[in-house]
């Protein structure tokens, strides 16, 4: 898919509380004006913690045709949850680092501008995750993410039991210091710090990963994008948090349900004409700097 035109209004999300952020936005704001484009503007708000989970409000409208962020990739998490439902393309502007899912870097920003108008850009399609908790059979909490959702205890907490079952049918109880349900976007993230793989972006499968388990036996599985994951909670449950996208926080209490599925909404990303997936991930990982680059005595 290719966007071969100058949109009628965009939507432009930066970094919370970074006035380079700032100040690109409102640079980029008067290059679209120029060009007769409406624009709406937002600061990305600052980490959240939660009593109840809720879409999490924006003032970007849905009628806009693209979103550019303007920030690094914890911003383009943030705004895929905010307007990922939009079904809109999704432009994310690296201010700092190469990033995963903010590929482009500020210095290329008006140049492959005017290629994403020209069709010369593509739209990759990613799968989200949609997790809710239920509380005595009442839910409690439903939200969208694009990386992943994780149950994970507190720093003095004792190790908690999370039995795990798979489309309705047990897999095993996990007694570890939590556990990761990963998108392939969020293949990259805590589940790779935690052992997990690495999955290629735009498949559509989900990643289970327990935290630190007490039995080494237990390890990541990839399992079908059209598994429905449900997590119960054990007894004596002390200080677990549920979070979403490492981003927005929610307590869990004893025997609470959390159940995790692909989401019906998908995030449209706009790439980077000028590298691939598997360029990035040599960058970021360092993938190639070894013993091949030393000369040898």
């Amino acid at each position: 898919m290719a966007i071969t035109k100058l949109p009628k209004s965009v939507g432009i999300i930066f970094k919370h509380n970074f006035e380079p952020a700032r100040t690109e936005c409102q640079r980029l704001k008067d290059w679209f004006t120029q060009r007769g484009v409406t624009v709406y503007t937002e600061e990305m708000a600052s980490r959240s913690y939660l009593s109840q989970c809720l879409e999490e409000e924006t003032g970007i409208p849905d009628t806009v045709d693209w979103v550019v962020v303007l920030g690094g990739d914890g911003t383009l998490l943030g705004a895929a949850r905010k307007v990922g439902r939009y079904g809109v393309p999704i432009l994310g502007i690296n201010l700092g680092g190469l990033g995963f899912l903010t590929e482009i870097p500020l210095k290329r920003l008006y140049k492959d501008m005017e290629k994403l108008i020209a069709g010369e850009i593509e739209i990759e399609t990613r799968l989200m995750l949609e997790a809710s908790v239920l509380r005595d059979n009442e839910e409690k909490c439903r939200f969208s993410v694009l990386n992943d959702v994780v149950i994970n205890k507190g720093a003095l907490a004792r190790i908690i039991d999370l039995r795990v079952s798979i489309d309705g049918r047990f897999l095993s109880t996990f007694r570890a210091d939590g556990l990761i349900v990963s998108s392939p976007t969020g293949s990259t993230g805590y589940n790779l710090s935690a052992g997990g793989p690495i999955l290629y972006p735009n498949l559509e499968a989900l990643i289970l990963t327990p935290i630190c388990p007490f039995a080494l036996t237990q390890r990541p599985i990839i399992l079908p994008y059209t598994s429905v994951i449900e997590i119960k909670m054990g007894e004596n449950s002390e200080e677990v948090t549920l979070t979403f996208d490492g981003q927005v926080g929610f307590d869990l209490m004893d025997n609470d349900s959390i159940i995790v599925s692909k989401s019906k909404k998908k995030l449209k990303l706009i790439k980077s004409p000028d590298q691939d997936y598997f360029d990035i991930l040599r960058t970021k990982l360092k993938w190639g700097e070894s013993s091949y680059n030393k000369t040898s005595g």
